[in-house]
């Protein structure tokens, strides 16, 4: 009706995707939540699809609609199974529909997809993510749905339950006679602009009664004339809801001349009067379409009435009906569903207000929901305070036993199983331990130390039993929670006539709402939009209330139970993977203590057991697990919460209480868990917790010698301490013999500038409470090292050196595994020591240190060049923390230069290699030692720079020049180029002969030929350095003929010259350089024409890449710099192609408008001026774009005012462009296009088609809509919606 009237409204969609779970798992890997409360399932919304999730709610709802759909069976409609069948004749849409329906009622999922469905349909994405109007959806819908019912015992299906019929009629005031017609419906359309409620609009469209005189006559084809006639009411009809009204405006004869002009449209709708309207035939199912959007005409704009508009509950159509004789039950009604749209006119959002009619839902509502839960927190609290009192809680426990003293163990095991909380967990830390609460309280309990039992004395016993008798202290929680249910417990479904089970259906959101809410919907941007009522004679069968299986077809009943025992199965699989976690258990046997800390006596896989286990679970139940698995365990079996630290493996609490949830006590995923028996491992003590944690100290000493020169040197070794040890302590270990402690005062982490000194008043701090951590370093200064400290101020001052590490791996044996190690230096440690500690860790020879270097890695693994032996990390520009590579073959000296090097100048043509070569070397010498190395030989080479493009750029012209002088630095990269270098001021350019080409002859194929000059080069490799293309083809437009190396002081002249000496040119005759035109090359075509033969080439601007292409004539040219050269073709009459084209010489001195080039080509042509038409080429697009003047459009205003140039926006007319032309004489199509055209057209149609594609894939995936961006969207055309049926007649 209205098309793509409305753009979806997302705000009722939450953003929270994700819940909140230590595992994360994909979201479609894990199966569709299970229904919610209400037991009714919702429906997904695929982007725009709530007008047809509410209409499909709606139909469901409808019981009988749902059953006469399921009457039909395989063998009317067929199978989905054969749908792909070719011959196969499948009611899709009916199956498709009938599926949807049983997942609805029982399925057990929060929300059905309506994929399967709106594919049936013929629904691209596009289409499920456009919305339209649901009123035209239930048309169109119902239309479908009898074309595909053609033929089967359901094809009356639409008709038997919404069919109604209006009968119009007029009467004549003289011989009174009756004009009648007839027409059917499904739907009624009502007005609401200017009415109050429905029986209003009804009222004004069947019973209200209005006459025609005057004026306003009615011409009787009885009397034949013009009379006075009666009609009641102003009907409005909807053309897509009633057939045959156009038909009949145009052949009654109700319409006089006065009457012509009183009509008004609306949108979609045509008002006319019609002098009686009465229902004839009443549904038993009726729809009632609001007409909510209007058009306002002054503003020529949507918009939607959003005034009150009220509906009854119940309704009695009997004044509306043309037969009013029957029982009023036959014209009762009941409203039980409501389609609401919340928005304006263009931009909203569908959901549905139903009445479950079968009471299949469970209809609570949330008010009641809130009482029950208050309830239940009063109660709760009530059974809290009884549990808050420990001593009443135990002398219960005692009064009931028979025996006068009963074990300690025991009273805390019944303790547990009353009250279902332990001692420890419930009354430990306020009242202590249970044995010690008994013997605290001497007067109340009987306590044998000896005996470990416990009873309650005989006064307190008799006490508590007569005082129960008034207030049951020891009554069980369980027992009055199931009494207060019996109590409480809420009342059974309500009656539909008491106004109950009423839900909202929003998409997948499903809740039940009061029948009172409904009016709630009258008025405002959230609105009814549609009307179902039902007959009130329509009753339900007791065996269909409450039962969604009811008149379900059985092979729809065995898919949907197969179907929930999968979904079962996946959500127990999907729940065991979510609550799963895996323990890691070290088991004693295992490990030994030594350092400080566990480590495994065997490999680490041999001492660690995987366990997976419900996080839901209690302790006991992991302990009970453990003990199965470790089968030959004896004795006591302590859990200790594991942590692996770089000194090793601490441990920390022990796990107690065995009734507590894994999750409660912090049992996450891939925990460690030590299985011991508390005391000892491998008979030594270990100490547990926080505060005998291990940490890993660096000690740093200073080294008497200083290898090579420069930096200062350490000597580095680990240490690990308790972070309770005392810093006394940490001395006396580190240095017996006295001395100072400094610490990095930054920080592991940090570059640090100082050195923190301790002094004596730390030395009774903890290593924890210092800030020592894993990894810290504390240098250790000997006596003869204390100058290098100001006591005084607490500083080292000798040297501020950042002293830190770098990482490196072994790149010298291919065959094992690639180690790293951590090398402690400063930014003044020499390199060669870090090269001989890194052979050292690596455990390599010794005589590797004579034939191996450090590489820097880059980030993308690449190896860069080798560090200078006698460098400091600071001269080699390294990071702290950066990796380097230990390699083969030696490192160059601080003279030398390492570089990398290719072959040619395509960078993938040939391996990169690497020389290292004297910094004083020439280019010359540097380039002999590449050619070397690369196998080559010859002078007809040079050197040229890798630009950043990585392509080859400048050339090092200086062949005597040293490399340091050129600036070359170490690890640069250089291009060997075949071909030698030109001497300095020489262009060595690359040239093409250039012949346009011949044009077709009148009948050829036109599809091998883009018209007039045409370009082939795509099949020529020519090097960015002008190198010579691997293959010449001689039947191409451009041919190479060589390269010219050329003085730039040289002339133009000069250029075209030395051109005919080359071999491919010498065949050419040609008197004069001024019958040659110059090119340069642009985009595999002729670029740039170079006019002025005398000028010298350097003022063209060339550049070191410019390849020239020369062009033979057969005149003499000499173009001026006002002269534009243009390329005309004449188009052959009849045919799209053209003549051959000629060369143009168009003087642009005085103007260069569309009106000057048009005078131009005529007189070429020798044409009027009036009876040609001209259009510039653009062959990367394959467009034809018209010049006109515009001399008769324009005003004199106007025309005062310079025309726009040519040569700007959108014609940029420039010399070798092509201009098509029309002579109007002979051919009056202006189409300029050639079959060459299409063709081109077409590819790249195709070729944007595929991106188009591509990037909707893309969009569609990471879809994300959010309020802000709805906002801002613009309106989209409308587009008509339309549902594809398949032929079964």
């Amino acid at each position: 009706m209205f098309g793509d009237l409305f753009e979806e409204d997302f705000s009722f969609i939450s953003n929270n995707h994700c819940g909140k779970g230590k595992k994360s798992k994909p979201r479609d890997s894990e199966p569709p939540a299970p229904r919610d409360f209400t037991n009714l399932s919702g429906i997904k919304n695929q982007g725009g699809t709530c007008y047809l999730n509410s209409l499909l709610q709606t139909l469901l709802f409808t019981p009988e609609f749902r059953e006469a759909l399921f009457s039909l069976g395989p063998e009317e409609l067929g199978t989905l199974d054969d749908s792909s069948k070719p011959d196969a004749k499948v009611r899709l849409i009916p199956l498709q529909l009938q599926r949807l329906f049983a997942q609805l009622l029982l399925l057990d999922q929060q929300a059905a997809s309506t994929t399967d469905l709106t594919e049936s349909f013929g629904w691209n994405s596009q289409e499920e993510m456009r919305q339209h109007d649901v009123q035209e959806l239930n048309r169109i819908l119902f239309s479908a749905l009898e074309t595909s019912l053609v033929g089967t015992s359901g094809h009356d299906l639409i008709n038997r339950l919404y069919h109604g019929i209006v009968v119009n009629q007029i009467v004549c005031k003289e011989c009174k006679n009756i004009s009648e017609r007839q027409e059917d419906f499904l739907d009624l359309t009502v007005a609401v602009k200017g009415v109050a409620g429905l029986e209003e609009a009804l009222w004004n469209m069947y019973v209200e009664e209005e006459y025609f005189e005057n004026e306003n006559l009615y011409r009787c084809g009885t009397c034949d004339k013009l009379v006075e006639a009666s009609k009641k009411g102003l009907f409005e009809l909807n053309f897509s809801g009633f057939k045959g009204v156009r038909e009949h405006l145009l052949t009654s004869q109700m319409c006089s001349s006065t009457q012509q002009g009183s009509g008004n449209s609306d949108i979609g709708f045509f008002k006319i009067i019609l002098q009686s309207a009465k229902l004839r035939k009443l549904p038993s199912f009726l729809t009632v379409s609001l007409l909510r959007f209007n058009f306002d005409f002054e503003k020529c704009e949507r918009y939607k009435e959003t005034s009150c508009y009220t509906f009854p509950i119940q309704i009695n159509l009997r004044p509306f009906c043309e037969q009013t004789e029957m029982d009023d039950s036959e014209y009762m009604y009941e409203l039980f569903s409501v389609i609401i749209h919340k928005g304006g006119c263009y931009g909203g959002h569908y959901h549905v207000y139903i009445r479950d009619v079968d009471e299949l839902g469970n209809w609570q509502l949330q008010e009641e929901e809130d009482r029950l839960i208050e309830d239940k927190a009063l109660r709760d609290i009530e059974n809290a305070k009884e549990m808050e009192n420990p001593l009443a809680v135990l002398k219960g426990i005692l009064s009931e036993e028979e025996s006068k003293q009963i074990p300690v163990d025991q009273l805390g095991q019944k303790l547990l199983e009353k009250k279902g909380v332990s001692w420890n967990k419930k009354y430990r830390k306020q009242y202590g331990a249970l044995r010690k609460y008994l013997q605290s309280h001497p007067q109340i309990f009987q306590f044998s130390p000896v005996e470990n039992k416990v009873g309650l004395k005989e006064k307190h016993k008799l006490e508590f039993k007569s005082d129960s008798q008034g207030q049951d202290l020891q009554s069980h929680p369980q027992k009055n929670d199931v009494q207060w249910n019996s109590e409480k417990k809420p009342t059974g479904p309500r009656d539909s006539s008491a106004g109950g089970h009423w839900f909202d259906l929003n998409d997948s959101k499903v809740q039940p709402i009061k029948e009172k809410d409904i009016e709630k919907q009258f008025q405002g941007k959230e609105s009814a939009y549609m009307l179902f009522y039902r007959k009130s004679q329509l009753k339900r069968p007791p065996e269909a209330r409450g039962n969604p299986r009811y008149q379900i077809p059985e092979h729809l009943l065995n898919e949907m139970n197969a179907a929930n025992t999968e979904l079962q199965k996946k959500r127990v699989e999907c729940d065991s993977a979510n609550n799963g976690i895996d323990l890691h258990l070290h088991l004693s046997s295992c490990y030994k203590f030594h350092n400080g800390a566990l480590h495994p006596s065997l490999t680490w896989k041999e001492s660690v057991v995987d366990l997976t286990i419900d996080r839901r679970k209690t302790l006991g139940d992991l302990r009970q697990s453990v003990f199965q698995m470790l089968e030959s365990w004896e004795g006591d079996m302590i859990l200790s919460i594991a942590k692996p630290l770089p000194a090793g493996l601490h441990l920390y609490q022990m796990l107690d209480g065995d009734e507590l949830m894994l999750d409660s006590i912090g049992l996450a995923d891939g925990a460690d868990v030590f299985v011991w028996n508390g005391k000892e491992v491998g008979g030594t003590k270990v100490m547990t917790g926080l505060d005998h944690e291990p940490v890993v100290i660096n000690v740093l000493r200073l080294v008497e010698y200083n290898e090579g020169g420069k930096g200062q040197h350490f000597t580095e070794s680990q240490h690990v301490f308790s972070c309770s040890t005392k810093l006394g302590d940490l001395r006396r270990a580190l240095a017996p013999s006295g001395g100072i402690m400094l610490k990095n005062g930054s920080g592991p982490d940090k570059e640090a500038k100082n050195w923190e000194v301790f002094l004596e008043e730390n030395m009774k701090e903890t290593v924890k409470s210092v800030g020592l951590t894993d990894g810290c370093s504390v240098l250790i200064l000997d006596s003869h090292d204390q100058s290098f400290v100001n006591v005084s101020s607490g500083n080292l001052t000798a040297f501020t050196y950042d002293i830190s590490w770098l990482q490196v791996k072994n790149f010298c044996r291919e065959d094992d595994e690639e180690k790293h190690v951590k090398i402690t230096a400063t930014i003044e440690t020499v390199m060669s020591d870090i090269k001989k500690k890194a052979i050292r860790e690596l455990q390599l020879e010794e005589e590797l240190a004579n034939d191996s270097c450090l590489r820097p890695v880059s980030g993308n693994g690449k190896l860069l060049s080798p560090v200078p032996e006698d460098y400091t990390v600071k001269e080699a520009e390294l990071k702290m923390g950066s990796l380097l590579g230990l390699c083969h073959g030696k490192a160059p000296t601080s003279t030398q230069l390492f570089l990398y090097f290719i072959v040619g100048s395509d960078q993938n043509a040939g391996p990169e290699m690497e020389i290292v070569v004297e910094e004083t070397a020439s280019v010359k010498e540097c380039l002999n030692l590449m050619l070397e190395k690369a196998g080559l030989s010859g002078d007809n080479w040079h050197l040229r720079r890798m630009d950043w493009c990585y392509e080859a750029g400048e050339a090092l012209s200086q062949e005597n020049a040293t490399l340091k002088e050129l600036n070359v630095c170490r690890g640069d990269t250089l291009v060997v180029t075949e071909g030698k270098l030109p001497p300095k001021g020489f262009l060595k350019i690359p040239i093409w002969w250039f012949k346009p080409s011949s044009h077709m002859k009148h009948g050829e194929n036109a599809q091998e030929q883009v018209n007039g000059v045409t370009c082939k080069m795509d099949a020529l490799q020519v090097s960015p350095a002008g190198d010579s293309p691997e293959s010449i083809h001689t039947d191409t437009d451009l041919c190479y003929a060589g390269s010219l190396e050329i003085a730039g002081e040289a002339s133009l002249e000069d250029l075209k010259m030395q051109a005919l000496t080359l071999p491919c040119c010498q065949e050419q005759v040609v008197p004069l350089p001024s019958f040659l035109r110059a090119w340069t090359v642009d985009s595999k075509r002729p670029g740039k024409l170079l006019r002025n033969n005398r000028q010298q080439l350097n003022h063209y601007k060339l550049g070191a890449r410019v390849e020239i292409c020369i062009e033979p004539l057969q005149k003499e040219e000499h173009l001026g710099p006002r002269e534009l050269l243009l390329r005309v073709q004449m188009a052959i009459p009849g045919e799209r192609d053209y003549y051959d084209s000629t060369d143009l010489v168009w003087d642009i001195s005085k103007e260069c408008t569309a009106w000057a080039l048009r005078q131009r080509v005529a007189s070429h042509y020798c044409l009027p001026v009036d009876k040609i038409e001209i259009a510039k080429y653009f062959p990367d697009r394959f467009e034809w774009l018209p010049i006109s003047s515009w001399t008769q459009q324009i005003s004199k205003r106007k025309r005062k005012k310079k025309q726009e140039s040519l040569q700007s926006a959108p014609y940029h007319l420039k010399d070798g462009d092509i201009i098509g032309v029309k002579n109007l004489l002979l051919d009056d199509t202006k189409d300029f296009s050639t079959v060459r055209d299409d063709i081109g057209k077409e590819k790249q149609r195709q070729l944007a088609l595929e991106k188009k594609k591509s990037r909707q894939a893309e969009r569609l995936q990471d879809r994300v809509f959010s309020e802000e961006k709805l906002s801002m969207k613009h309106r989209k055309p409308e587009v008509a919606l339309s549902i594809n049926v398949g032929v079964f007649r």
